[in-house]
Protein backbone atom coordinates (compact mmCIF):
# COMPACT_ATOMS: atom_id res chain seq x y z
CA UNK A 1 0.00 0.00 0.00
CA UNK A 2 2.90 2.34 1.05
CA UNK A 3 4.65 1.42 -2.21
CA UNK A 4 0.98 2.26 -4.43
CA UNK A 5 1.12 5.69 -2.30
CA UNK A 6 4.40 6.94 -2.66
CA UNK A 7 4.32 5.69 -7.03
CA UNK A 8 1.10 8.03 -6.90
CA UNK A 9 3.02 10.51 -4.87
CA UNK A 10 6.00 10.15 -7.75
CA UNK A 11 3.68 10.39 -10.77
CA UNK A 12 1.83 13.56 -9.41
CA UNK A 13 5.14 15.62 -8.87
CA UNK A 14 6.27 14.33 -12.27
CA UNK A 15 3.08 15.11 -13.59
CA UNK A 16 3.14 19.01 -11.79
CA UNK A 17 6.74 19.63 -12.81
CA UNK A 18 5.92 18.64 -16.46
CA UNK A 19 2.99 21.15 -16.64
CA UNK A 20 5.27 23.60 -15.06
CA UNK A 21 7.94 23.44 -17.22
CA UNK A 22 5.42 23.38 -20.19
CA UNK A 23 4.37 26.71 -18.71
CA UNK A 24 7.56 28.21 -18.51
CA UNK A 25 8.10 27.24 -22.21
CA UNK A 26 4.95 28.60 -23.20
CA UNK A 27 5.50 31.92 -20.91
CA UNK A 28 8.70 32.14 -22.48
CA UNK A 29 7.77 31.86 -26.67
CA UNK A 30 5.30 34.61 -25.83
CA UNK A 31 8.24 36.90 -25.24
CA UNK A 32 10.31 38.17 -28.05
CA UNK A 33 14.09 39.18 -27.73
CA UNK A 34 15.24 41.89 -29.35
CA UNK A 35 18.43 43.93 -30.27
CA UNK A 36 17.29 47.44 -31.43
CA UNK A 37 19.51 50.18 -33.14
CA UNK A 38 19.86 52.86 -30.37
CA UNK A 39 18.35 55.60 -32.71
CA UNK A 40 14.58 54.03 -32.83
CA UNK A 41 13.97 53.42 -28.84
CA UNK A 42 15.54 57.06 -28.39
CA UNK A 43 13.23 58.66 -31.31
CA UNK A 44 10.64 56.22 -29.61
CA UNK A 45 9.15 54.71 -32.85
CA UNK A 46 10.21 51.19 -31.34
CA UNK A 47 7.81 51.14 -28.67
CA UNK A 48 5.25 52.72 -30.47
CA UNK A 49 5.94 49.69 -32.69
CA UNK A 50 6.26 46.98 -30.67
CA UNK A 51 2.99 48.19 -28.48
CA UNK A 52 1.19 47.99 -31.95
CA UNK A 53 2.20 44.16 -32.24
CA UNK A 54 1.60 43.02 -28.25
CA UNK A 55 -2.03 44.62 -28.85
CA UNK A 56 -3.02 42.58 -31.89
CA UNK A 57 -0.80 39.25 -31.22
CA UNK A 58 -0.50 39.11 -27.19
CA UNK A 59 3.17 38.91 -27.98
CA UNK A 60 5.76 40.49 -25.08
CA UNK A 61 8.01 42.41 -27.03
CA UNK A 62 11.39 42.80 -24.90
CA UNK A 63 14.46 44.77 -25.73
CA UNK A 64 17.74 43.32 -24.60
CA UNK A 65 20.10 45.57 -26.18
CA UNK A 66 19.95 48.79 -27.75
CA UNK A 67 22.40 50.86 -29.01
CA UNK A 68 24.83 51.25 -31.58
CA UNK A 69 25.62 48.07 -34.13
CA UNK A 70 28.53 46.46 -32.39
CA UNK A 71 26.75 46.31 -29.22
CA UNK A 72 23.86 44.49 -31.05
CA UNK A 73 26.34 42.40 -33.18
CA UNK A 74 27.64 40.96 -29.99
CA UNK A 75 23.99 40.17 -28.24
CA UNK A 76 22.68 38.44 -31.03
CA UNK A 77 26.11 36.08 -31.02
CA UNK A 78 26.05 35.29 -27.97
CA UNK A 79 22.33 33.81 -28.52
CA UNK A 80 20.85 36.82 -26.33
CA UNK A 81 18.11 37.78 -28.91
CA UNK A 82 15.34 36.40 -31.04
CA UNK A 83 15.04 39.60 -33.48
CA UNK A 84 17.60 42.40 -34.29
CA UNK A 85 17.13 45.43 -36.30
CA UNK A 86 19.76 48.16 -37.12
CA UNK A 87 21.54 49.55 -40.15
CA UNK A 88 22.53 47.31 -43.06
CA UNK A 89 26.21 47.05 -43.14
CA UNK A 90 29.14 44.80 -43.23
CA UNK A 91 28.42 44.06 -40.07
CA UNK A 92 24.86 42.65 -40.72
CA UNK A 93 26.49 40.95 -43.76
CA UNK A 94 28.68 39.13 -41.46
CA UNK A 95 26.01 37.65 -39.40
CA UNK A 96 24.64 36.24 -41.93
CA UNK A 97 27.77 34.95 -43.81
CA UNK A 98 28.18 33.36 -40.39
CA UNK A 99 25.35 31.25 -40.29
CA UNK A 100 24.15 33.72 -37.20
CA UNK A 101 20.68 34.86 -38.92
CA UNK A 102 18.51 34.17 -41.13
CA UNK A 103 15.68 36.00 -43.30
CA UNK A 104 17.39 39.87 -43.49
CA UNK A 105 15.10 42.35 -45.19
CA UNK A 106 15.60 46.15 -45.18
CA UNK A 107 11.98 47.38 -43.42
CA UNK A 108 12.93 51.03 -43.12
CA UNK A 109 15.37 54.28 -43.79
CA UNK A 110 16.64 57.18 -41.61
CA UNK A 111 17.88 60.06 -43.47
CA UNK A 112 21.26 61.88 -43.03
CA UNK A 113 22.08 65.30 -44.03
CA UNK A 114 24.81 68.07 -44.28
CA UNK A 115 25.40 70.21 -41.52
CA UNK A 116 27.19 73.23 -41.98
CA UNK A 117 27.92 76.83 -40.32
CA UNK A 118 25.34 79.42 -40.58
CA UNK A 119 27.13 81.27 -42.83
CA UNK A 120 27.47 78.97 -45.41
CA UNK A 121 30.77 79.72 -47.42
CA UNK A 122 30.06 77.26 -49.93
CA UNK A 123 26.26 78.31 -50.54
CA UNK A 124 24.74 74.98 -50.42
CA UNK A 125 21.80 76.03 -48.17
CA UNK A 126 18.29 74.25 -49.75
CA UNK A 127 20.07 72.18 -51.57
CA UNK A 128 18.15 68.32 -51.89
CA UNK A 129 21.17 66.58 -54.17
CA UNK A 130 24.18 65.90 -51.44
CA UNK A 131 26.84 64.76 -54.58
CA UNK A 132 25.88 68.52 -55.87
CA UNK A 133 26.37 70.04 -52.47
CA UNK A 134 29.90 68.25 -51.76
CA UNK A 135 31.10 69.43 -55.44
CA UNK A 136 30.15 72.64 -54.32
CA UNK A 137 32.09 72.54 -50.73
CA UNK A 138 35.19 71.13 -53.19
CA UNK A 139 34.78 73.33 -55.61
CA UNK A 140 34.77 76.43 -52.97
CA UNK A 141 37.71 74.61 -50.77
CA UNK A 142 35.55 75.00 -47.51
CA UNK A 143 36.45 73.02 -44.74
CA UNK A 144 35.05 69.10 -44.70
CA UNK A 145 35.41 66.88 -41.83
CA UNK A 146 35.70 63.38 -42.49
CA UNK A 147 33.50 61.83 -39.99
CA UNK A 148 34.58 58.79 -38.67
CA UNK A 149 31.21 57.63 -37.81
CA UNK A 150 30.14 54.37 -40.02
CA UNK A 151 27.40 55.60 -41.45
CA UNK A 152 28.21 58.84 -42.12
CA UNK A 153 31.81 57.43 -43.50
CA UNK A 154 29.73 55.09 -45.74
CA UNK A 155 27.60 57.46 -47.64
CA UNK A 156 30.12 60.30 -47.83
CA UNK A 157 32.04 58.22 -49.57
CA UNK A 158 29.23 58.04 -52.34
CA UNK A 159 28.55 60.94 -52.55
CA UNK A 160 32.26 61.94 -53.17
CA UNK A 161 31.97 59.21 -56.10
CA UNK A 162 28.77 60.64 -57.37
CA UNK A 163 30.08 63.88 -57.60
CA UNK A 164 33.05 62.83 -59.10
CA UNK A 165 35.58 64.24 -56.73
CA UNK A 166 38.48 62.79 -55.08
CA UNK A 167 38.78 64.79 -51.35
CA UNK A 168 42.06 65.93 -51.32
CA UNK A 169 43.50 69.05 -49.66
CA UNK A 170 44.06 70.97 -46.46
CA UNK A 171 40.24 71.29 -46.62
CA UNK A 172 39.38 68.38 -46.08
CA UNK A 173 39.72 67.14 -42.01
CA UNK A 174 39.95 64.19 -40.22
CA UNK A 175 37.96 64.63 -36.75
CA UNK A 176 40.34 62.28 -34.94
CA UNK A 177 40.59 64.89 -32.19
CA UNK A 178 36.76 64.60 -30.70
CA UNK A 179 36.10 63.15 -27.93
CA UNK A 180 33.07 61.38 -28.97
CA UNK A 181 30.98 61.17 -31.37
CA UNK A 182 28.59 63.25 -30.78
CA UNK A 183 30.81 66.46 -30.04
CA UNK A 184 31.40 66.52 -34.02
CA UNK A 185 29.38 68.94 -34.90
CA UNK A 186 31.40 71.08 -32.29
CA UNK A 187 34.08 70.71 -34.15
CA UNK A 188 32.09 71.65 -37.54
CA UNK A 189 31.53 74.59 -35.33
CA UNK A 190 35.07 75.43 -34.44
CA UNK A 191 36.53 75.03 -37.85
CA UNK A 192 33.49 76.61 -39.89
CA UNK A 193 33.45 72.97 -41.53
CA UNK A 194 30.83 70.69 -42.98
CA UNK A 195 29.49 66.94 -41.98
CA UNK A 196 27.32 64.51 -43.04
CA UNK A 197 25.48 63.23 -40.00
CA UNK A 198 22.50 61.37 -39.10
CA UNK A 199 19.35 63.96 -38.69
CA UNK A 200 17.77 62.43 -36.11
CA UNK A 201 20.65 63.12 -33.74
CA UNK A 202 21.30 66.56 -35.87
CA UNK A 203 17.70 67.30 -34.98
CA UNK A 204 17.40 66.20 -31.98
CA UNK A 205 20.05 67.81 -30.18
CA UNK A 206 21.13 64.25 -29.63
CA UNK A 207 24.55 66.09 -31.41
CA UNK A 208 24.92 69.67 -29.79
CA UNK A 209 24.42 71.75 -32.90
CA UNK A 210 24.98 75.07 -31.34
CA UNK A 211 25.88 77.84 -34.19
CA UNK A 212 25.35 74.99 -36.63
CA UNK A 213 22.47 74.67 -39.11
CA UNK A 214 20.84 71.55 -41.54
CA UNK A 215 21.76 72.58 -44.89
CA UNK A 216 21.06 69.54 -47.01
CA UNK A 217 18.02 67.36 -47.00
CA UNK A 218 15.20 65.18 -48.50
CA UNK A 219 17.86 63.51 -50.90
CA UNK A 220 16.73 59.87 -51.30
CA UNK A 221 20.30 59.16 -52.04
CA UNK A 222 21.12 60.09 -48.26
CA UNK A 223 18.72 57.25 -46.88
CA UNK A 224 20.08 54.57 -44.88
CA UNK A 225 18.42 50.98 -44.84
CA UNK A 226 17.68 49.33 -41.60
CA UNK A 227 17.05 45.63 -42.08
CA UNK A 228 15.71 42.94 -39.77
CA UNK A 229 16.32 39.83 -39.18
CA UNK A 230 16.01 36.54 -37.52
CA UNK A 231 18.18 34.46 -35.18
CA UNK A 232 18.78 31.15 -37.00
CA UNK A 233 17.03 28.50 -35.14
CA UNK A 234 19.72 26.00 -36.60
CA UNK A 235 22.72 28.00 -34.69
CA UNK A 236 19.91 28.40 -31.25
CA UNK A 237 17.61 25.98 -30.95
CA UNK A 238 16.15 28.15 -28.20
CA UNK A 239 15.63 30.99 -30.21
CA UNK A 240 11.80 32.39 -30.51
CA UNK A 241 12.41 32.18 -33.70
CA UNK A 242 8.29 32.31 -34.93
CA UNK A 243 7.42 35.00 -32.90
CA UNK A 244 10.65 37.07 -34.30
CA UNK A 245 9.54 36.21 -37.56
CA UNK A 246 5.61 37.47 -37.28
CA UNK A 247 7.46 40.57 -35.49
CA UNK A 248 9.33 40.76 -38.65
CA UNK A 249 6.48 40.32 -40.88
CA UNK A 250 4.61 42.89 -38.74
CA UNK A 251 7.73 45.41 -39.32
CA UNK A 252 6.57 45.32 -43.37
CA UNK A 253 3.17 45.33 -43.27
CA UNK A 254 1.16 48.16 -44.89
CA UNK A 255 -0.02 48.99 -41.07
CA UNK A 256 3.61 49.86 -40.16
CA UNK A 257 4.73 50.82 -43.42
CA UNK A 258 2.10 53.56 -43.02
CA UNK A 259 2.69 54.60 -39.94
CA UNK A 260 6.34 55.32 -40.18
CA UNK A 261 5.31 58.06 -43.06
CA UNK A 262 3.32 59.79 -39.76
CA UNK A 263 5.85 59.30 -36.93
CA UNK A 264 8.25 62.25 -36.18
CA UNK A 265 6.10 64.74 -37.96
CA UNK A 266 4.75 66.32 -35.02
CA UNK A 267 7.77 66.39 -33.18
CA UNK A 268 10.14 67.10 -35.42
CA UNK A 269 10.67 70.13 -38.39
CA UNK A 270 7.55 68.90 -39.86
CA UNK A 271 8.55 65.74 -41.53
CA UNK A 272 9.63 61.91 -40.44
CA UNK A 273 12.28 60.47 -38.80
CA UNK A 274 11.87 57.50 -40.55
CA UNK A 275 10.68 56.23 -44.14
CA UNK A 276 9.16 53.53 -45.93
CA UNK A 277 10.65 50.80 -47.50
CA UNK A 278 8.54 51.42 -50.79
CA UNK A 279 9.92 55.22 -51.44
CA UNK A 280 6.37 55.31 -53.43
CA UNK A 281 5.07 55.88 -50.22
CA UNK A 282 6.84 58.95 -49.33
Amino acid sequence: MKLKITLILVAVLALTLAIHQHTENVARHRDIRCAVIGGMTMTGLWPEVARMFETQTGYHVVVVATGERPLLDKAIRAGKVDLLTMHSGDITTDIIADGIAVNMRPWTRNELVIVGPSSDPAGIRGMTNGAQALKKIATAQANFVDFQGIGSRELTHTLWRLAGVEPKGNWVLKDDTTISKWNVLQFCRTHNAYVVVGYIPAQTGKMRNDGMEILVKNDPVMRRPYIVMEASPKQFPDANYTGARKLADFLLSSQVQDFLVEFGRNNTAGKPLFFPVNSGQL
